[in-house]
């Protein structure tokens, strides 16, 4: 008879962690600020602050 072949260990998953992000005064901590190259804004409500 043939041997059974035993399955390999599954390795862990890696988790990363949520970037932090600046939240919009105006909107309140459930909207972040996206980051672009000179400014971080809002696109719900437009506003945006220089960085």
């Amino acid at each position: 008879m043939a041997e059974e072949k035993k399955a390999a260990p599954k390795a862990a998953k890696k988790v990363k962690p949520y970037a932090t992000h600046r939240m919009c005064p105006k909107c309140g901590s459930g909207v972040r600020l996206a980051s672009h190259k000179d400014r971080h804004s809002c696109g719900k409500c437009g506003y945006f602050e220089k960085k």
